[in-house]
C-alpha cells in the first residue's frame, strides 16, 4: 500500500511554479460593473461638461475650468476620462442614446399617428429638459461633425432608414401619405430643436424670461398639426 502522507519538502528542489491565472479571472475584473459612487460622480462630471461644451464648443472648453466648476483637480478629473476628447464623445453619446430610444420607439408602432405624437412629444421634452446636450450636438454638426460624424453615419443612419421603411409600408397600407420620409424625419428634428437652441431668442420675443411647459405645450399641438395634416392620406402632394 503506498503511504498517503506527503513528504516534506526537499530544500534543495528547486521552487515549484506557479499555476498560471486564468485569463477568464483577468476578464472579469477588468470588466467588473463600476460603483455607484463612481457612476455618480461621472455624472456630475458629464453634467458640468454637457454646460461647458455647450457654451464654449470643444475648443474652448477646458478640462481644468469644468474640473474646477464641481471641485476636483483636472488630474482627478483624468481618472474617470482619459482626455478632452473622450470626455466630448461620452457627452454626446448620452445625448444620442436618448434620442435614439424615441426612434427606436417610433418603428416598433402600429399606429401612425400616435407614434408621431409620442416621438414629437419626447423631442420637444428633450429640448426643455436638457437644452444643453442639444446644444453641445448641434455646434458639433455645425461644425461639420469632425469629432462625431463616424458615430452618426453608424448610429443614426441604420435607425433612420429603419423608420423610412416604416413610413413606407403605413404609406403602402394606406394610413399616411406618400411624402419624402428622409426630409419629414430632418424637418421634425429642426423644428423640435430649435425649442432649445433658440430658447432664449423665443422667450425675449414672447416677452418672458424663459418658456414655460405651457409654451412647449403649444408647440407640440402645432408641430403634430402640422405634421399629421402633411400625412393626411387625402393630402395633396
Amino acid at each position: 500500500m503506498t503511504d498517503a502522507r506527503q513528504s516534506p519538502p526537499d530544500p534543495a528542489a528547486p521552487p515549484r511554479a506557479k499555476a498560471p491565472r486564468s485569463p477568464a479571472l483577468d476578464d472579469t475584473a477588468a470588466t467588473r460593473a463600476p460603483t455607484a459612487s463612481r457612476l455618480l460622480k461621472e455624472q456630475g462630471i458629464l453634467a458640468e461638461a454637457e454646460n461647458h461644451f455647450a457654451q464654449f464648443g470643444f475648443e474652448g472648453a477646458s478640462l481644468e475650468n469644468i474640473a474646477a466648476a464641481i471641485g476636483i483637480s483636472r488630474h482627478n478629473l483624468l481618472y474617470y476620462f482619459p482626455s478632452k476628447e473622450a470626455l466630448y464623445q461620452r457627452v454626446l453619446d448620452d445625448v444620442l442614446t436618448q434620442w435614439l430610444a424615441g426612434m427606436e420607439d417610433l418603428s416598433h408602432s402600429e399606429d401612425p399617428q400616435q407614434a408621431l405624437r409620442r416621438y414629437i412629444r419626447a423631442k420637444l421634452q428633450y429640448s426643455r429638459v436638457h437644452p444643453q446636450g442639444a446644444k453641445v450636438f448641434t455646434k458639433e454638426v455645425i461644425a461639420g461633425a469632425p469629432r462625431y460624424g463616424k458615430a452618426i453615419r453608424e448610429r443614426v443612419g441604420p435607425l433612420l432608414k429603419t423608420e423610412v421603411r416604416t413610413f413606407e409600408r403605413w404609406a403602402r397600407e394606406g394610413r399616411i401619405a406618400k411624402v419624402n420620409f428622409t426630409h419629414l424625419m430632418f424637418i421634425i428634428w429642426s423644428v423640435t430643436q430649435a425649442y432649445a437652441e433658440q430658447e432664449a431668442q423665443f422667450a425675449l420675443l414672447l416677452g418672458k424670461p424663459s418658456l414655460t411647459e405651457r409654451d412647449y405645450e403649444n408647440a407640440e399641438a402645432l408641430i403634430v398639426r402640422m405634421v399629421l395634416s402633411a400625412l393626411a392620406p387625402d393630402a395633396v402632394t
